[in-house]
């Protein structure tokens, strides 16, 4: 068991603040433009983040998921494309953990720690597209995937592939990004999320060698190897409500100092008028649950993480319902706010200048990628039967 001091964790989001308080100067102007954020990312590897999660073992600092998962918030609040960026590097990192054997989880966290990668993937579990043909003891690998995650700019990328049309056999992958026949495409054209390099990846002939293809024999059966279901899901909730909390913050500021009082009214001040007051009281009370939610959840996920290949699936089932409810809860929160902040700024306030829409879009993009209404139904099938989610790459 790690061990872990108050002072280290402090630190750590000390200097997540200090970062998202720099991304906030330009996050409006960067989400008009799109692309690939590279001087945040660098800013990313250099402020020592990147490994936190990693076991001190192997070169990492030990933390919890609890601390990325606030990490992940905190970006969040300035920028839901840097959050989720961050968010999915250390959900990719422990994918050799999650699914490989004991050689392969020291070897990538060892050199991950060592060389301060940034991890991206290129994998699409809905409508999988590669082919890997064996030879030798190496794969070749052959496809199109129309979505990734942080491809663009990353060191390592976490890929998966079938051995034939038929979909026989899945693989999983972790090759250097800058590895021969790898295109990057730069097509990623979402309407939020637009700094997540996103786009679509080309494989041509891409060599996989033996000791980059993911052994699942350790923990194949095991609930741990289904984990990357939960990690994702608890990472895409707090980037939601980080989201709903940096639209608060943004929209108090505009209502303070540039909004106007309805013209019928007597008010002086736009923040006098008691349905103005009424609607921030109901944002704040909203975001503090989602909170709340979203924090249990972390420290489920600590709980869960901590029994390694003891896990139950008892225990993976309980965890999967808590995220999956900070998820849902957390979505809704998050879209409820985004929104309905223009409503206390006023018209003004809808320009493309001010650009306030980018927290709803980012939050309605990524959103639609993970639909609610399924967790809705499994926690609800829990609650009536007792069933724990059927383990997929959603729940």
């Amino acid at each position: 068991m790690e061990t872990i001091t108050v002072n280290e964790s402090a630190r750590y989001l000390e200097t997540a603040a200090l970062l998202a308080q720099e991304f906030a100067k330009d996050a409006a102007e960067r989400d008009k433009a799109g692309g690939t954020a590279k001087n945040q990312r660098d800013a990313l590897r250099e402020s020592g983040l990147l490994n936190i999660h990693i076991p001190k073992e192997y070169g990492g600092n030990g933390q919890p998921w609890s601390l990325v998962l606030r990490i992940v918030r905190e970006l969040a609040k300035a920028d839901a494309a840097l959050g989720h960026l961050y968010g999915y590097h250390a959900f990719q990192t422990v994918l050799p953990h999650i699914a490989g054997n004991a050689k392969q989880k020291e070897h990538f966290y060892t050199q991950s720690a060592k060389n301060n990668w940034f991890w991206g993937n290129s994998s699409n579990p809905i409508e999988p597209s590669l082919i890997g043909k064996r030879q030798g003891d190496k794969y070749m690998v052959n496809g199109h995937n129309t979505f990734s995650t942080g491809a663009r700019d990353s060191d390592r990328l976490a890929i998966t592939w079938y051995d034939d049309a038929e979909k026989t056999t899945l693989y999983l992958g972790i090759i250097p990004t800058s590895r021969t026949g790898i295109t990057i495409n730069d097509d990623w054209d979402g309407m939020g999320q637009r700094q997540t390099d996103s786009g679509s990846v080309t494989f041509e002939n891409v060599v996989v060698e033996a000791d980059e293809v993911i052994d699942f024999t350790e923990s194949k059966g095991t609930p741990l190897a289904t984990f990357d279901a939960i990690l994702s899901q608890i990472v895409l909730a707090n980037v939601f409500v980080g989201s709903a909390e940096g639209a608060l913050e943004e929209a108090k500021e505009y209502t303070i100092n540039k909004s106007r009082p309805w013209y019928l009214t007597d008010y002086e001040k736009a923040i006098d008028d008691p349905f103005i007051q009424r609607s921030y009281g109901d944002f704040w009370i909203d975001i503090q649950a989602a909170v709340q939610l979203v924090e249990k959840a972390g420290r489920k996920v600590d709980e869960a993480w901590a029994q390694d290949r003891s896990l139950t699936e008892e225990e993976r089932g309980e965890t999967a319902l808590l995220t999956g409810a900070a998820n849902a809860f957390g979505t809704k929160v998050a879209l409820d706010v985004t929104s309905g902040i223009f409503q206390v700024m006023g018209a003004r306030s809808a320009t493309r200048k001010n650009n306030f829409d980018r927290f709803w879009r980012n939050v309605r993009t990524h959103s639609l990628h993970n639909p609610i209404e399924y967790k809705r139904k499994n926690i609800g099938n829990w609650v009536l039967t007792g069933e724990y989610p059927t383990p997929t790459v959603y729940s």
